[in-house]
């Protein structure tokens, strides 16, 4: 319906043309008039056969050239198929169509011209009819094709952030929790205390993982624009962070970053910590770990090394390490990982934090 109406209106322009007496330009007779039902037939097909609508609707334009009709109506129907083909196509398709309609509205005019008594349309004009509505037609797409690629990197970018975060609260307790069940199960006969002890751990770290995921929740449904009303993690957090992890882990924090750091980058370091420690407990059968905080040049140097050596059967790998690198990227850091000398792991990373060099 949508179609059928369109065609009407745009019907009606060029009939209007048809009407009314034009200087130089032939009177309508009745093939006049069968030329313009031909095109408004193909304009019918803009939408559900944009190249065969240009065929027919261009064949009319030609018709109207060689037929000593002049007005600037008559092409509409032309113009709007020409559209329609760039707005749905390629650009590999509008070239092909641009050179092929070019070519045939010049060598009308042309042979128009040769006719005696007949106005002489101007070539060059004649070629611009139909690229007119091409370029519009590709400036269309392309701002359309732009913001669809916009919307599904926002997407991509949104899914990435969600997939880290959840990894960040989830992989870190769960973790916590799976070695401390394991220690609980060993201990229940000969250890009951023992058991005892690990099994409050695992409840804690429970609670410290819904706590985390609820506010992980909370911060992506708020609008960006509020202020956050579950406060994200700092490095003031770090000794809590380390009270949740196995009792079989000595960790030794050394905290020199100074004065509270912006909100980002306390985000980021306290996640990266969380994350390395995390792959101790999976990856390594190591008793001590260390994590190191310190202002350099600038900077905010986080290392997390472990003594080693790697666990017999390591856990599966996971997207940790790729975690903790779009991190220090995002704020434009960096971050290294390998192994030591001594046989241990070392996680270091670098995160611009302090405004003119480290104090």
């Amino acid at each position: 319906m949508r179609t059928a109406l369109i065609t009407v209106g745009v019907g009606c322009l060029p009939a209007a043309d048809l009407l009314r007496t034009v200087p130089g330009s032939r009177e309508a007779t009745w093939v006049s008039w069968l030329i313009l039902a031909f095109s408004l037939a193909g304009l019918l097909l803009h939408r559900r056969l944009p190249p065969v609508s240009v065929a027919v609707t261009q064949g009319g334009c030609l018709a109207w050239t060689l037929y000593g009709h002049v007005g600037e109506l008559l092409n509409l129907p032309a113009m709007l198929s020409l559209y329609s083909v760039a707005v749905t196509g390629s650009r590999r398709r509008t070239l092909r169509i641009a050179a092929v309609t070019s070519l045939l509205a010049v060598t009308a005019a042309v042979l128009s011209g040769r006719q005696e008594g007949r106005p002489v349309p101007s070539p060059l004009l004649e070629m611009a009819v139909p690229l007119a509505p091409l370029l519009l037609g590709e400036v269309i797409r392309g701002r359309r094709e732009l913001a669809a690629a916009q919307a599904a990197r926002r997407l991509r970018e949104e899914r990435i952030l969600l997939a880290r975060e959840l990894h960040d609260v989830l992989a870190h307790t769960v973790s916590a929790m799976t070695v401390q069940a394991s220690v609980a199960l060993e201990a229940l006969d000969r250890r009951p205390e023992l058991a005892r002890e690990a099994l409050g751990q695992v409840g804690a770290s429970g609670r410290e993982a819904m706590r985390e995921l609820r506010a992980t929740v909370a911060l992506l449904r708020e609008n960006p624009a509020a202020p956050p009303t579950v406060p994200a993690p700092r490095l003031a957090d770090l000794p809590g962070l380390l009270a949740h992890l196995p009792g079989t882990l000595r960790i030794t924090l050394e905290n020199a970053a100074g004065p509270p750091l912006p909100q980002a980058v306390e985000l980021a370091a306290y996640r990266i910590v969380q994350e390395a420690l995390t792959n101790v407990v999976k990856h390594s059968a190591a008793r001590h770990a260390t994590v190191r905080l310190a202002a350099v040049d600038g900077d905010l140097a986080v290392t997390v090394d472990d003594e080693g050596p790697a666990a017999a059967a390591p856990g599966p790998a996971g997207f940790g390490l790729l975690g903790m690198r779009e991190r220090a990227t995002a704020l434009g850091g960096t971050l290294s990982y390998g192994p030591l000398p001594s046989g241990g792991f070392r996680v270091s990373a670098r995160l611009p934090a302090y405004e003119g060099g480290a104090a």
